[in-house]
């Protein structure tokens, strides 16, 4: 019984491990100078899951580096943004999978992570993949309302829930 218990423990976090975000590309909406940027910069860098943090002042986009084995999720960033007076514009997470199938409206849950695939052809995920988040507060707010008329075939996508990620492979 103990060698079962040991065997669904490691089947487990290995399944875990394969679906963490190592790297978030965000875009920021609000900044008007190297202040705002700094910021933002503080704010992320203050998360312990965070490895590192590059800058692109010219795009406003934050490139965040996550330490192996994290549990973030993307709402964390978002509110960690949020925290330091700005907003997301744009969400690209970088997550390891490991012969993934997706489908459209296919949800995939690992650990505190549950991520809806939507628009999305069926194939087989492996290794490092892009996947743009696309719920409310990850998107502008004029994107998102185009969204909500592109996507209204999938039922929950507009119930603004900030526990489930809508995301779409890049």
């Amino acid at each position: 019984m103990k060698k079962i218990l040991v065997l669904f423990i490691l089947i487990f976090g290995i399944t875990f491990s394969n679906a963490q975000i190592s790297k978030v590309e965000i875009i920021a909406t609000g900044l008007t100078c190297s202040m705002c940027s700094n910021a933002i910069n503080k704010q992320l860098k203050k998360l312990p899951e965070v490895e590192k943090v590059e800058t692109d002042l010219n795009s406003n986009t934050f490139i965040v580096y996550l330490k192996k084995d994290n549990s973030i999720t993307p709402k964390t960033i978002r509110e960690n943004i949020e925290k330091a007076g700005f907003f997301v514009g744009s969400m690209i997470i970088t997550i390891n999978f490991d012969d993934q199938k997706v489908t459209d409206n296919l949800q995939i849950t690992n650990g505190n992570l549950d991520l809806f695939f939507i628009d999305s052809d069926s194939k087989i995920l492996n290794g490092l993949t892009k996947l743009k988040v696309l719920n409310k507060g990850f998107v502008t707010s004029k994107e998102y309302k185009k969204l909500v008329k592109l996507y209204s075939k999938y039922t929950n996508y507009s119930s603004e829930n900030q526990t489930n990620f809508f995301v779409k492979t890049l």
